[in-house]
């Protein structure tokens, strides 16, 4: 489906871009990188992650499969999903006016760290948890009700332009990996797993996923 491939390249450059935000948040700690260069990160997290990225996700992909595949608005991976996107929008918005701030006093320093900490380990997770798990499964689900692709759109001219302001920071600012932030475990980690979400098999499938499990398993 090529949304998804979309989705999934976009997700590549967001990645990169957040790794370059904590190393231009460190350096801004040492006294160091352009400040300028603040207004470029907003732009591109704003205009392309959040108004293009993240609204096709919404409004196209969940939709979908609330839609077509019938599955819960209100709870589950996409209430999930959702709410994290306006979680780390909140984050971003109170980033705005520090990120470019002379940074003086102790407590703006400590805050532009911890929320930018926030801000990209919980998107990083974020991620993951569409990449693995439901990107995936939804795809697998829409094609069960016979939708085969669904519609995108052009960036606009505000969009292009921050999502080349992203790969231009991307080489001004090695992006930092992050340890902390541990990939490739589905559902258990995912921010959202076991507060506002109790995992893919208990919010999505239905008794014949199950059924097809047992049968796989007595199979193996």
């Amino acid at each position: 489906m090529q949304l998804i491939e979309d989705l999934q390249q976009e997700h590549e450059l967001i990645e990169q871009v957040l790794g370059s935000l904590r190393t231009f948040v460190n350096l801004r700690l040492a006294g160091q990188g352009d400040p300028a260069d603040a207004v470029r990160f907003l732009a591109f997290f704003h205009r392309f992650a959040g108004d293009y990225h993240h609204a096709r996700e919404e409004e196209v992909f969940f939709k979908a499969l609330v839609e077509q595949s019938e599955l819960p608005a209100e709870r589950g991976p996409i209430a999930a999903l959702t709410g994290e996107h306006r979680r780390m929008g909140g984050l971003l918005e109170a980033l705005d006016p520090l990120l470019g701030a002379p940074l003086d006093t102790e407590a703006d320093r400590a805050r532009v760290l911890e929320l930018a900490l926030d801000y990209s380990r919980s998107l990083w997770r974020h991620i993951d948890a569409e990449n693995s798990v439901v990107f995936p499964e939804g795809q697998d689900r829409l094609r069960r009700s016979h939708v085969k692709e669904l519609p995108s759109r052009p960036m606009s001219e505000a969009e292009a332009t921050a999502r080349q302001g992203g790969l231009d920071l991307v080489q001004a600012y090695k992006p930092l990996h992050d340890a902390e932030v541990h990939r490739g475990d589905g559902c258990i980690a995912c921010p959202s797993f076991g507060t506002t979400c109790d995992g893919l098999e208990r919010e999505w499938w239905t008794d014949l996923d199950w059924e097809d499990m047992y049968d796989r398993m007595k199979g193996d």
